[in-house]
């Protein structure tokens, strides 16, 4: 029987959710016997990942930029021409407007399905409203990673064939990353995320609501996983602060599970997400999350005071109750602790890959 053959596009392997999601379902179509192909755009790979790899970062010239860019776009369309894929999902975010209308009407002639990992939708449909209702009318269709996503895209495109299919969690290799030592040997809570100037995970929202709670003068520090060019001004507030003794930062993980699981609990801040990988790897490691219900995800990973708590949207002042509140009541940080695991389960690989076996198969 002859494979099916699955082209995975994305912007790299590493460094962010949908790049960590393409990795990980190359490896599942990989185990169920497909011929997997990736492509990407930046040379920069730190996931586990499975299949042929089309680097095109390896295609940049020395050349103006709009070179380049033809360079690439050839490279890859003759790929594109010469593999006969089955399917082509595309996991990149999309907010270059004419470049998107080329990959879609010239380049995708293969059944092609788009992925859309935030509930800031420009991040991946161009501004042009005419535009953004009829770039993807080719695709076989549009994949939104939570519930509030997918009904954001129908009603402010109308488009009708989107679905949702969560993100998912490889459970049995989370909890055996999570083994590893760390030297940590201090009480702490866990911000995990990309320090960047578009500021959409809020650090400096969560070391305001650290510096005002409880936690400084119980002794519980702050340690945060992250790099970015927002990093030292971070740092720069975390000393005006007078909390360099209590805010940790050590940079980019490529294992960050481990320091879940060590947490006391995860805090999430941010402005937007889509499915926050940051909340469910926490809970898939036993540590509770305490998370604003921004749009979108939270809700739909949160159960609150069951495995977490969910805060009314960026509002500091309950965010910092929610922190004593959980550090000072054990009972209700154990109930959640052991709710965590249990939460996630329905996000296991193989409960997801099967939904997308099934999505395929539909087309």
């Amino acid at each position: 029987m002859q494979k099916t053959k699955i082209c995975l596009i994305g912007n790299s392997l590493s460094n962010g959710g949908a790049n960590k999601i393409h990795a990980v379902l190359s490896n599942y179509f990989f185990g169920q016997n497909f011929d997997v192909h990736n492509v990407i755009f930046i040379d920069n790979i730190t996931y586990e990942f499975s299949g042929h790899l089309l680097n095109l970062s390896s295609a940049k010239s020395q050349k103006n930029k709009y070179f380049q860019l033809l360079k690439r776009f050839w490279i890859l369309k003759r790929f594109l021409k010469n593999n006969h894929f089955d399917f082509i999902i595309d996991f990149r975010n999309r907010n270059h407007d004419f470049q998107e209308y080329i990959f879609t009407k010239l380049l995708y002639t293969t059944p092609f399905i788009i992925t859309v990992h935030s509930y800031n939708l420009e991040w991946y449909f161009p501004k042009n409203r005419f535009l953004a209702k009829s770039i993807f009318s080719k695709a076989i269709g549009i994949v939104a990673v939570s519930c509030e996503i997918e009904q954001k895209i129908k009603k402010d495109y109308g488009y009708k064939n989107v679905t949702t299919i969560y993100n998912p969690l490889e459970l049995n290799k989370i909890a055996l990353l999570a083994e590893e030592i760390i030297n940590l040997n201090f009480e702490y809570v866990l911000g995990v995320g990309r320090m960047v100037f578009d500021n959409n995970k809020q650090f400096d929202l969560m070391i305001e609501a650290y510096s005002l709670s409880n936690l400084p003068r119980k002794n519980v520090k702050l340690v945060l996983l992250g790099d970015g060019e927002q990093k030292k001004d971070l740092e720069q507030l975390v000393f005006s602060k007078k909390l360099e003794n209590k805010i940790v930062f050590l940079g980019f993980q490529n294992n960050p599970f481990p320091y879940f699981k060590k947490a006391k609990f995860t805090l999430l801040t941010s402005k937007y997400e889509g499915l926050p990988n940051t909340i469910a790897e926490s809970l898939a490691c036993g540590t509770p999350v305490i998370s604003f219900d921004c749009l979108s995800g939270p809700k739909e990973l949160i159960s609150d005071r069951k495995n977490g708590l969910l805060i009314e949207d960026q509002n500091l002042e309950q965010f910092v109750a929610g922190i004593n509140e959980m550090i000072a009541d054990e009972n209700m940080w154990q109930l959640c602790k052991n709710n965590a695991k249990k939460s996630v389960e329905k996000f296991e690989m193989s409960n997801i890959g099967a939904h997308w076996l099934n999505y395929l198969k539909q087309h």
